[in-house]
């Protein structure tokens, strides 16, 4: 079989386990083969098959994301590694990079509140080399993920991290005041309905926030003029029927909230001056 004729047979075997099947297929497969999507389309679709392959397939036919399968995502242009009990980063959450780069052309400090994978902090980093990064997690995992991403992508920017929970007190001791607070917090309402590969494999403490999904900002946004300079911004991402209950806790806290939309027109962040 060739490397066509198996991405052919394994995108039928996904036809009813993703919407994506076909594209799910080739990134597997140029996984496997250690060459890019782009490349594997160009120069090697008439190859043999490699061995392994129909085992990197049904580990997808079994809902596991393709990113955890080839243990990289995707994000603003930039790779980076990610694991089981690290969030995938999703493209939707670009928004926040847009909305940073215009609204906080040249920050000086900047913090990620829930690191996850490092993409948000790691991103604006490499997009702005003046800026000094902090980023903080409950997870260890998260921690030694964003740390490995940032040794990875050639991070030259001066970059902490440390192991906080919000939820507990005392988490944002000796962290300073910073320019641009930037934070992706769960916010998936606790009976949410949710596809497979996100319910069944990714971190429930990344994804879940109360019944409303609105428990992490309750707690949050009081808490983010501490950490803020006079000038500061700080961009939440939200949920697409969140903007309306965010800005209330936003407003009761002394903030501005400024709406931000995704390529699909969804509301996905606040700007909070």
């Amino acid at each position: 079989m060739t490397v066509g004729e198996a991405i052919r047979a394994a995108a039928d075997r996904l036809a009813g386990t993703t919407d994506t099947a076909r594209l799910d297929a080739e990134l597997l497969m140029a996984h496997l083969l250690g060459v890019t999507r782009s490349d594997l389309l160009l120069r090697h679709m008439r190859d043999p098959a490699p061995p392994g392959f129909a085992a990197l397939v049904e580990r997808r036919a079994g809902h596991e994301p393709v990113a955890y399968i080839t243990g990289t995502a995707e994000f603003y242009g930039r790779s980076f590694a990610v694991q089981p009990g690290v969030l995938i980063p999703r493209s939707d959450s670009e928004t926040l990079i847009e909305a940073a780069l215009a609204a906080s052309p040249d920050p000086r400090r900047v913090v990620d509140l829930g690191v996850g994978s490092g993409a948000l902090l790691l991103t604006m980093l490499a997009e702005r080399p003046g800026a000094r990064g902090v980023g903080i997690d409950a997870s260890a995992a998260a921690i030694d993920v964003t740390g490995k991403n940032a040794i990875a992508l050639g991070i030259a920017n001066p970059w902490e991290l440390h192991l906080r929970d919000w939820r507990q007190a005392g988490w944002t001791d000796g962290l300073g005041t910073f320019d641009l607070i930037l934070c992706n917090p769960p916010y998936v309402e606790a009976d949410a309905a949710l596809d497979a590969q996100v319910r069944d494999h990714e971190p429930a403490s990344a994804l879940f926030a109360g019944p409303e999904g609105l428990d992490d900002y309750r707690i949050l946004i009081p808490q983010l003029r501490a950490l803020m300079n006079p000038q500061a911004i700080a961009i939440l991402e939200i949920g697409a029927g969140q903007a309306e209950a965010v800005s209330a806790l936003a407003h009761a806290a002394g903030f501005t909230a400024d709406l931000r939309r995704d390529l699909a027109g969804r509301a996905r962040a606040l700007i909070l001056r």
